[in-house]
């Protein structure tokens, strides 16, 4: 299976450009990505609806994660972007295509903003854009997009995407700060073949 990812391994990696943004991808050796990385990862809003696998808490574990990303980009089992403003080249947020399995043809989908760009319709343009090269570029059927029970504003960018709501999961996620419990989530979905959404206005 690991030869089916290779195949669509993102070699060069792309830039996504559109909707006023510029989705590039991180530079672990970049000081600023590193530090706007670890800000978001850190962020107490961020931390109060996903809980990481390892927890990013300091610039060390931050380059360690975005190199860790880079090498999965590179086994063809991860996209990852930095969202930038168009214009400034700001960096506004992170949005990911997680665990891409090109035999099922599926992949999750992950992203936050930082405090400073929230109320601007960033996570919806990244997220057109996003699915857009994951059922274009990659070839894929279907995208997953899940967030924890109660997180409105996630749900609201899901369904501005065309992300269908399609049911709750149980236990589906880990508790906010723990590894040894679980919260439901609701589960999005979109397809290749659902219609691509109109653009927010902004």
């Amino acid at each position: 299976m690991s030869d089916v990812h290779e195949q669509f391994a993102v070699r060069p990696y792309p830039e996504l450009t559109g909707l006023g943004l510029r989705l590039r991808p991180w530079d672990p050796e970049s000081d600023a990505d590193v530090s706007a990385y670890l800000r978001g990862m850190s962020d107490p809003e961020f931390l109060r609806w996903n809980t990481p696998l390892k927890f990013v808490r300091d610039v060390d574990s931050a380059g360690e994660s975005l190199r860790s990303r880079g090498e999965a980009a590179e086994k063809g089992t991860v996209v990852s972007f930095c969202v930038t403003d168009a214009e400034t080249g700001g960096t506004l947020g992170h949005i990911g295509l997680n665990e891409i399995d090109h035999v099922r043809s599926f992949a999750i989908v992950g992203y936050w903003v930082l405090p400073e760009a929230r109320g601007r319709h960033v996570a919806t343009r990244a997220l057109l854009l996003t699915a857009r090269f994951g059922f274009t570029d990659l070839a894929l059927h279907r995208l997953d997009l899940g967030h924890a029970v109660g997180h409105e504003v996630s749900c609201r960018v899901a369904e501005r995407c065309g992300f269908r709501y399609e049911g709750t999961m149980r236990g589906a996620m880990f508790e906010e700060g723990r590894h040894d419990a679980f919260r439901d989530t609701h589960l999005h979905g979109r397809l290749a073949t659902d219609p691509e959404p109109a653009p927010p206005v902004r």
